[in-house]
């Protein structure tokens, strides 16, 4: 990894650490560098504007203090088209275009040198992704599950009955390709796992959900985690 790359990173680390911090130890460990140079590596960022506070003795560490104006946000040529990758090969998940559309805006504030060297490197990067659901479909299944609002469905299941269900979303799962709406339906009285691609129809109501947590679903497989899980 290159310094400017760790320091970013290094800096994302620090974030996410929240007021828990991190020990230098841990943060060399992390990026395969003595301690020595994690030290280094902050003072730089220091130097640079960046928030750093620091804490002595035992169970110290390093953070990024919370609130403060922090530098605007910089990507790497690689970094940008890794992000433009990922949602244009998962053009069918949640959310998938409020992604699409974060991308746009942190391209557009990219130093012309860096968008550049993006543009050309993502040339080199060709994604043939599955068609996604109607965007009717999508934009109600992502609403019913922000607000947590219960949504009616039309639902075509694997043998071809279609019925009208109520239900409560509790969570959106991916696996085998295929994504799923889950969550308690009022007409089975029962945790349903819905494939988006059979939904005909989806509209959210007004009634709230009665509160049914994650795990209610069960455990998710040793390969399965939350996306926040992923991006520490």
């Amino acid at each position: 990894m290159k310094r400017a790359e760790r320091l970013q990173a290094l800096s994302e680390m620090l974030r996410r650490s929240g007021s828990r911090g991190c020990s230098a130890e841990r943060l060399a460990r992390e990026f395969g560098v003595s301690v020595r140079t994690v030290k280094r590596d902050l003072a730089a960022l220091e130097s640079s504007g960046a928030p750093i506070w620091s804490r002595p003795g035992p169970g110290g560490g390093y953070g990024m203090a919370i609130g403060a104006s922090l530098p605007p946000v910089s990507l790497t040529p690689a970094q940008a088209v890794a992000l433009m990758a990922a949602v244009s090969a998962a053009s069918d998940a949640p959310f998938a275009d409020l992604a699409a559309a974060g991308i746009r805006k942190i391209m557009d504030v990219l130093d012309p040198r860096t968008r550049a060297r993006a543009d050309a490197l993502a040339d080199r990067v060709w994604v043939d992704a599955l068609p996604a659901p109607s965007r009717a479909i999508r934009s109600a299944l992502e609403e019913a599950m922000a607000d947590q609002r219960v949504v009616r469905l039309r639902y075509t299941a694997g043998d071809g009955t279609t019925t009208a269900r109520d239900v409560e979303p509790v969570l959106f799962a991916s696996t085998n390709g295929q994504w799923y709406l889950v969550g308690w339906c009022r007409l089975r009285d029962a945790m349903r796992w819905f494939a988006v691609s059979r939904i005909e129809r989806a509209s959210v109501t007004t009634t709230p959900c009665a509160g049914h947590a994650v795990d209610e679903v069960g455990e998710p497989p040793a390969t399965a985690s939350p996306v926040h899980g992923r991006l520490r």
